[in-house]
């Protein structure tokens, strides 16, 4: 294996451990196979997300919207309006009623609890497709 294989970098914040290796294992090593193999950054709290997001080099966030103290929602359309170029964001909501509450927090993908791993993965997959576009697009 090559060192200079592209990798994506995907944060992933909840402060439910389990909640985290979920996403991990639905994304698992390549979430498709044509997109690059993933690394995971999990963080448990709404600070060190945002100074882990701000220091750059996150590809996609993955929030968790039933996290406490502050949901993915909340956090997420934070994101988007204080980091500058912020990644693409999917946010795990309670309830499928709660899909309109993505748009309000600027998120570009959303799955509802349970965790679908499939659901997950193809959301992952259409981010990082997204993101490599944009990249594109911008270079």
């Amino acid at each position: 294996m090559s060192s200079t294989e592209p990798t994506t970098t995907i944060l992933v914040y909840s402060d439910d451990r389990t909640t985290r290796e979920q996403v991990r294992l639905a994304i698992g090593r390549r979430p498709a196979a044509d997109l690059p193999k993933v690394e995971f950054v999990e963080v448990a709290t709404p600070a060190v997300a945002m100074r882990t997001l701000d220091a750059g080099g996150i590809d996609i966030a993955v929030l968790d919207g039933e996290a406490v103290p502050a949901g993915g929602m909340g956090l997420a359309r934070t994101i988007k309006e204080e980091i500058y170029n912020a990644p693409p964001v999917l946010v795990l909501i309670g309830r499928p009623q709660d899909a309109w509450l993505a748009t309000w927090s600027r998120a570009e993908a959303v799955v509802s609890h349970p965790l679908d791993p499939i659901a997950v993965a193809s959301a992952v997959a259409g981010l990082m497709r997204r993101r490599a576009s944009d990249v594109t697009a911008t270079s």
